[in-house]
């Protein structure tokens, strides 16, 4: 099995509310980003072109459970791993830690659909390549 892939950022100002704590919306903004992290580690994007095809990973479900704060200038760690592949879709999970903690302070699933992207006409959903499977497999937890 894989290793869990992991990536850091560090809590703004901009990114906690009146509270001082993170605004519950950019745990989305940092999923969407230790995926994309995930995925340039792969050689893959959410959006790319593939064997003569444009394709994009538009989300389709996306969620979020707190369990702990994180505030201004905490550094999160944010565990990535592929969940499911369907035959369009892939589901990633992430777990989020602060400081070097053990304790996981928040957990977020998102699932993505492969869609053919071609202009002038609708997004159109279609199975995930074989190599792409490939990679995204390879990350299974």
């Amino acid at each position: 099995m894989p290793a869990t892939f992991r990536t850091t950022r560090r809590v703004e100002f901009g990114d906690t509310d009146m509270a001082g704590i993170v605004h519950f919306a950019q745990f989305f903004v940092f999923m969407e980003a230790a995926e994309q992290a995930l995925l340039r580690s792969l050689g893959l994007s959410v959006v790319m072109d593939w064997e003569g095809e444009h394709l994009s990973f538009p989300r389709v479900s996306a969620s979020c459970d707190y369990l702990h704060p994180a505030r201004f200038e905490d550094v999160l760690t944010i565990a990535v791993s592929v969940r499911k592949i369907g035959a369009k879709s892939v589901s990633y999970g992430f777990e989020f830690f602060k400081n070097d903690e053990p304790e996981v302070i928040a957990r977020g699933q998102l699932t993505a659909v492969c869609c053919h992207v071609r202009p002038g006409r609708a997004i159109e959903s279609r199975s995930i390549p074989d190599g792409i499977r490939d990679l995204l497999a390879s990350q299974i937890a």
